[in-house]
C-alpha cells in the first residue's frame, strides 16, 4: 500500500494565515506544511483540502483515480472547491465498514472528540489509521495484531498514541507519523526531537511511502537526564519525553511537607501536568526501583534525593561529614549510579545544576553544591542522552 501525504499540517496550515508567532515565522520552505490530506494507493483520498490537486501533482500523483473521498472531521471556513472528476466527500458513520472498488477496505473509528478516524486495509494486508487533529479513539477493540503506520496528531494528543500502545495498535515496528501539525511545537530540530522521545517522526509534505515496508525504527533513548537551573523547564521537559507511554511511575523524592503551602502548591501544580494513567512513588529509594522490572521512570529530582542522602550519613555537620559521612554518601552514590547502569526500565531523571549560581556562603552549602555536582555527572555517565534546559528551551549535551 502506496500513501502520499499530500499535507501534514494542522487545518488552518503551518504557518498560520496572519500569525505573529516564533514558530510560524520560522515555519518557511521545507517546515511550511499544508492542511493535511493522505492519498493513499491514488484511490483514496482521506481529508479533502485547499491544494489537493496541486499538492498530488507536486508529489507526482494525479487525483483522476481516485474512488473515495473521507472526511475525518468538520471543515470550517469556505467550503473547498471540488476538482473535476472527484466523486463527492462524506463522513462514514462510526463503526461502519466500506469496501471499495480498488480492494480496500475501510473502517470508521470512533473518536473522544468531533471527528471520525479510518482504519484502511490494502488486498496485501497493509494496514493503517489515520486520525483527525484532536482526536484519539474512543472505547475502540484493540486490533488483531499492530498497524503497520499510523497517522494523528502527537503533539497535541501524545495520550492518543498512549492508548494505542496501550491496546496493543502501535507496536515496535508501527511507523508513526505525526500529522495535523500546528505551531504549538517550533519546527525544524525542536519538533524532531519531541517526536523521536515519543518513538515518532514527521515527514516532508509530499512524501510517498510504502506502509508495512521494512524501514530501521529508531530507538528512544531508555536513559535520559534533563538537568537546569530553577524554574528552566527541566521538569516539565522530563513529563514531555514520556507523555506518550501508557503507564509510567511517577517518583517524587521531595516527599510531603506539613503545614507547607507553598510546597503543596508545587506538588499540586506537577501533579495536575501528569496524565491520571501515571502512579506516583513517593519515596528516595531510587536504586529498588531501578533495579525491577517495570514501567518507565520519571525521577523527580536527584537534587531532593541527594538531599535526603545526606540527611541519613549526617553529612551537614563537619566533623561527622569528615569521620564517616563522606564515605557513607559515596556508598550510597554509588549504589545509585549501579542501579542506573544496570536498570531494566526506561528511565528519565530530573536534576539541578546548583553550580553556576552564587557560592553558598556555609560549608554545608557548599558541599551539597560539590557533591550534587559530583552526583550528576556520574548519573549523566550512565544516561544516553543528557539535556539541559535554559529558558524553557532544550539542548542535547549527549544522545
Amino acid at each position: 500500500m502506496e500513501l502520499t501525504l499530500l499535507g501534514t499540517g494542522a487545518p488552518a496550515g503551518l504557518p498560520r494565515p496572519g500569525c505573529p508567532c516564533a514558530a510560524c515565522a520560522t515555519a518557511r520552505g521545507p517546515h511550511a506544511r499544508a492542511a493535511a490530506s493522505l492519498l493513499v494507493d491514488d484511490a483514496l483520498l482521506l481529508d479533502l483540502t485547499p491544494g489537493a490537486a496541486l499538492a498530488a501533482a507536486r508529489a507526482g500523483h494525479t487525483l483522476t483515480g481516485v474512488r473515495q473521498v473521507l472526511l475525518t472531521h468538520p471543515h470550517d471556513g469556505p467550503p473547498v472547491e471540488l476538482p473535476a472528476g472527484l466523486p463527492s466527500a462524506g463522513r462514514v458513520p462510526d463503526g461502519r465498514e466500506l469496501t471499495l472498488i480498488s480492494g480496500h477496505r475501510v473502517r470508521a473509528v470512533p473518536m473522544d472528540a468531533p471527528g471520525t478516524g479510518y482504519e484502511v486495509t490494502s488486498l496485501e494486508g497493509a494496514r493503517l489509521l489515520y486520525l483527525p487533529p484532536g482526536g484519539a479513539p474512543a472505547g475502540a477493540a484493540a486490533p488483531q495484531r499492530p498497524y503497520d503506520l499510523v497517522a494523528l496528531d502527537v503533539t497535541a494528543r501524545p495520550d492518543a498514541l498512549a492508548r494505542l500502545r496501550a491496546s496493543g495498535a502501535v507496536g515496535p515496528d508501527t511507523d508513526v507519523l505525526a500529522v495535523h501539525v500546528d505551531h504549538d511545537v517550533p519546527p525544524g530540530p525542536e519538533l524532531d526531537r519531541r517526536l523521536a522521545a515519543a518513538g515518532a517522526r514527521a515527514v516532508p509534505d509530499g512524501t510517498t511511502l510504502t506502509v508495512g515496508a521494512y524501514r530501521e525504527t529508531p530507538v528512544p533513548p531508555r536513559r535520559t537526564l534533563v538537568t537546569g537551573g530553577a524554574r528552566s523547564g527541566k521538569s516539565l521537559e522530563a513529563e514531555r519525553r514520556l507523555e506518550a507511554y501508557p503507564d509510567v511511575v511517577y517518583v517524587a523524592t521531595g516527599g510531603a511537607r506539613d503545614g507547607d503551602a507553598e510546597w503543596a502548591a508545587r506538588v499540586g501544580a506537577h501533579r495536575e501536568r501528569r496524565p491520571s494513567s501515571w502512579r506516583t512513588e513517593e519515596t528516595c529509594e531510587v536504586a529498588e526501583l531501578l533495579t525491577a522490572d517495570g514501567p518507565p521512570l520519571l525521577v523527580d529530582c536527584l537534587s531532593l534525593w541527594l538531599t535526603d542522602a545526606m540527611d541519613r550519613v549526617g553529612a551537614w555537620d563537619d566533623d561527622t561529614w569528615a569521620r564517616t559521612g563522606e564515605k557513607a554518601l559515596r556508598e550510597r552514590v554509588a549504589e545509585l549510579v549501579a542501579a542506573v547502569r544496570a536498570t531494566p526500565r526506561v528511565v528519565v531523571a530530573v536534576t539541578n545544576e546548583t553550580g553556576s549560581g552564587v557560592v553558598p556562603a556555609t560549608a554545608a552549602g557548599r558541599r551539597f553544591r560539590d557533591e550534587l555536582g559530583r552526583l550528576n555527572a556520574a548519573f549523566a555517565d550512565e544516561c544516553e542522552q543528557v539535556l539541559l534546559a535554559v529558558s524553557g528551551q532544550v539542548l542535547v549535551l549527549r544522545g
